[in-house]
């Protein structure tokens, strides 16, 4: 059985966020499914998925004033590289670390999608930001401070949402 499953609590009101993160969620369910020869080149295709998904809102992130080091980003940068570290572990023959892995995935993800992303769909609805063109309707709603901390959920601004107007 997949770690994770998609569930409406999963579901953000940003259309583009939410179609990536559907798909991550079922390529993880591929991957936990796999048989030993596909386990690999599907952990190969999490990967790559993975990191364009997580470009994609570190993008985001910088039209918006997000510091380049902010922990939100910070935490894609970490996870990516221990994606990577299973993938090089799987092609030596230890599946088991992918299996591990994946395993642990669906938990961290369905944390990271509701805390961090959560935070940063508020703030890209706030400052208007349309995510298929770039552009932003409410430019005078950019906070004036880099943000620094992930999104509002430890620090930094996020244009100050708490997690009582995160859950509402």
């Amino acid at each position: 059985m997949a770690s994770l499953q998609w569930t409406p609590a999963l579901v953000l009101d940003l259309p583009a966020m939410d179609a990536v993160h559907e798909e991550f969620v079922a390529l993880l369910a591929r991957v936990e499914e796999a048989a030993d020869d596909r386990l690999c080149a599907l952990w190969e295709e999490l990967i790559a998925h993975t990191q364009q998904h997580f470009d994609q809102e570190d993008r985001w992130m910088q039209a918006t004033r997000f510091a380049t080091g902010n922990c939100h980003s910070q935490q894609h940068k970490v996870v990516l590289a221990v994606m990577r570290e299973g993938a090089a572990r799987g092609a030596q023959g230890d599946l088991a670390t992918i299996r591990g892995m994946a395993a642990e995935l669906g938990p961290w993800f369905s944390h990271h999608a509701q805390n961090m992303d959560a935070a940063l769909a508020l703030h890209l609805r706030r400052v208007g930001f349309d995510p298929l063109t770039g552009r932003l309707l409410a430019p005078q709603e950019l906070p004036e401070q880099l943000i620094t901390g992930c999104g509002g959920a430890c620090g930094g601004r996020a244009d100050q949402a708490g997690p009582a107007q995160l859950a509402a």
